[in-house]
């Protein structure tokens, strides 16, 4: 059985939520970005190099252009391959744990995995970010030396954020496995 929907993030953007429910102690939630646009590429490329052409223009000097198309060919490829992220899952199963996973553009994907044993709980967060109020689904780590205490504390969905509508309906699907699981 698998749900999916068409979400917004906390800037207005659109994003798509799946849901895959493998078993009923197993489900995956996948948030989807829109990918890299070109426009948005071709416009802050022309932009440093017209810029660079401007300075040349005055200064007379290649250097200029030549920095300026290695500073943008630089500075896409680190932005695809460390920032950009297309996808973000979370699998969570009963009775082992949780994944984490994020995949970027360039194809980079980065994975973490928590046991269910340390999670004490997975909430819903409020943050103020810039001036506005932003809600976020994070886990909380079990503190092993205080039974009741909190040792950390993990985003999830840091580079999507989907807006509260969504993030409950992950909280409630992943509440209902928990349970379960106890």
């Amino acid at each position: 059985m698998a749900e999916e929907g068409e979400f917004t993030d906390i800037n207005g953007q659109p994003i798509s939520v799946d849901c895959q429910n493998h078993t009923p102690f197993c489900r995956e939630f996948t948030v989807s970005s829109p990918k890299v646009s070109l426009r948005k590429v071709m416009v802050y490329t022309c932009s440093v190099w017209l810029v660079a052409y401007a300075v040349f223009f005055v200064t007379e000097n290649t250097t200029v252009l030549s920095s300026a198309i290695i500073v943008t060919l630089v500075g896409m490829i680190l932005h695809i391959h460390f920032v950009k992220v297309d996808q973000e899952t979370l699998l969570i199963i009963g009775s082992l744990g949780v994944q984490l996973s994020s995949f970027y553009a360039s194809g980079r994907e980065s994975t973490t995995f928590i046991e269910m044993n340390k999670i004490k709980d997975i909430v819903i967060n409020e943050a103020i970010y810039m001036h506005s109020i932003i809600y976020y689904l994070c886990i909380l780590i079990k503190d092993s030396s205080e039974p009741d205490g909190v040792a950390s504390v993990v985003p999830l969905f840091q580079s999507s954020k989907p807006r509260l509508r969504c993030l409950v309906q992950v909280y409630k699907s992943c509440q209902e496995i928990i349970a379960q699981s106890r």
